[in-house]
Parts: structure tokens; C-alpha cells; sequence
């Protein structure tokens, strides 16, 4: 599962920061049956599963998943104060013009409790999302959406910056980038690892955990949305645009096209082109 291929649906958002009225109880036991995130901003207490108890404080991000019982303490003194959004989440597909939903997602690629640095970046787009969807103004659904969807990129990113293997996703995007500039060219493994001075293996993995392809996959992907672009907005024909990615074999193009888009060029051509 790759974060790129899912839907989300939000059910709400919920916030308590200093000084507000509304009281919280200073212990929820409880098991949702959809995802939560929820980041601490101030306060104190801890969260408990069926395993272990931790320390909850300011910058926490709490992630919970559906059907999995937890205990939340909040401390009498120093009471938590938080942002917290509720959802669903489906795999969603687009393959040879037609939508697929292969199912709900019952878990994401984070921790159960992790503590961010630097988090200011998480915390304003949190802010943005919970009082959006507080205020209740026209389109605030579809507003909420697009800063979920940026919330989790923030997270993301920040969980990534802040990672020990940091230098290994810098060389990722060092990859990437030479793929992009050499677009027209063959590539090898080996090439790309002399680039960046890692191992064939170890590029390998760190590639395929970062981006959710492999190298190759990865590369060929860069072509085909090349090649979209050329066909659709050059209008070249399917020969012509296997030469300028590098493809000394148009079938071979072909077959890598189809394999990724469910249609052959000639198809997408037809489709987007011509309208038949």
C-alpha cells in the first residue's frame, strides 16, 4: 500500500487549546472503528495500549487505528491541549479510464505515538484544518480535504527530515533528479549508485521504501508521463516519441506503456487525440 493510491474521507475535526471552556474528561478508554490523528500542542499525560504506556507532551503526534482499544490520561495540573482529525481511508485505482476501490485501508505507514521536532509547519496546517472545519463555511468539506491531504504531507516530510537515514533520502532525490535530466537516456542501477555512493542493494531498498517503486519502475514512470505529455500536447506519433525517451524498440515502449496506463500509446492516442 502507497500513500499516493488512497482516498480520504473526513468524518471531523476536533481541537482544545488554553483557555477554552469545554472540558475534557481526563481519562477516555475507547476503541474508533475509523483512523485518528491527534497532535498534542501543550500539556500533559500519557496513552496506554494493550502493551505499553507513553509519555504524551508537546509536539506528540498520537496515530490511532481503527479497532485498536487505548487509554488516554490527562494530567490534572497541565491538561492536554490538541488538533485532531477523525477518517476513512479507501485504496482507490484509475486504470484504462475506469475507478477501482479495491478497499478500506486498516492502517497507514506511522507510528502509534512519535514525538516531532520542528513541528511548527504541522501545527499551522492542523490549526488551518480544525478551524476550517469548525467554522462550517460554504465548501468547508472540500476545503478541509486539501489541507488533510497537505497535513499529511507536512508529517510526512517531517518525520523524513528528521530521520537518521535523512542522507539516504537526500540521495533519492539526487536520483530522481538525474533520472529527469537524462530522461532520454538508458540508466543502470549500477550508474545511479556510483551517482550517489550507496551500494546497488542498499540504493535498492532505500528507493523502493521512499518512493514505493523500484528504480526502474521509477524511471519508467518519469517516461510515460514524458510521454503523455508528448503525445497529447506535441501530437508525435508513437514512434517518434519512443525515440526521444530513449527506446531503441517501439514495441518494447509499448508494452511498458501499457503495462503502466492499462492502454496501449496508440490507444491513448486515439482517446485523447482524436476522441474515439
Amino acid at each position: 500500500m502507497y500513500i499516493n493510491n488512497l482516498f480520504f474521507h473526513l468524518h471531523y475535526c476536533n481541537c482544545r487549546q488554553p483557555g477554552a471552556e469545554v472540558k475534557y474528561s481526563s481519562k477516555i478508554n475507547r476503541t474508533i472503528q475509523h483512523h485518528e490523528l491527534i497532535l498534542i500542542t501543550s500539556g500533559k499525560g500519557h496513552i496506554r495500549d494493550k502493551h505499553k504506556s507513553y509519555k504524551l507532551k508537546e509536539g506528540t503526534l498520537l496515530y490511532l487505528c481503527p479497532n485498536v482499544q487505548h487509554s488516554i490520561y490527562a494530567d490534572s495540573v497541565e491538561p492536554i491541549c490538541f488538533f485532531s482529525v477523525h477518517f476513512s481511508c479507501a485504496i482507490v485505482g484509475f486504470d484504462n479510464d475506469k475507478w477501482n476501490i479495491t478497499g478500506k485501508v486498516d492502517t497507514l505507514p506511522l507510528d502509534f505515538v512519535q514525538n516531532l521536532k520542528d513541528y511548527y509547519l504541522v501545527n499551522d496546517v492542523f490549526k488551518k484544518l480544525a478551524e476550517n472545519w469548525m467554522s462550517k463555511l460554504p465548501n468547508y468539506e472540500f476545503i478541509s480535504k486539501t489541507l488533510f491531504q497537505k497535513l499529511l504531507f507536512e508529517i510526512f516530510q517531517n518525520i523524513k527530515n528528521n530521520n537518521n537515514d535523512y542522507s539516504s533520502s537526500l540521495k533519492v532525490d539526487k536520483v530522481i533528479e538525474y533520472m529527469i535530466n537524462n530522461i532520454d537516456k538508458k540508466i543502470t542501477l549500477t550508474e545511479l549508485s556510483e551517482l550517489v555512493c550507496l551500494s546497488p542493494a542498499y540504493l535498492s531498498r532505500v528507493f523502493k521504501e521512499t518512493t514505493g517503486y523500484s528504480v526502474i519502475e521509477f524511471f519508467n514512470k518519469i517516461k510515460v508521463d514524458k510521454a503523455k505529455e508528448l503525445i497529447i500536447d506535441g501530437d508525435k506519433k508513437i514512434k517518434e516519441v519512443a525515440k526521444i525517451l530513449g527506446f531503441t524498440d517501439e514495441f518494447y515502449f509499448s508494452r511498458i506503456f501499457k503495462k503502466i496506463e492499462g492502454i496501449s500509446p496508440l490507444e491513448f492516442y486515439h482517446k485523447n487525440v482524436h476522441g474515439y
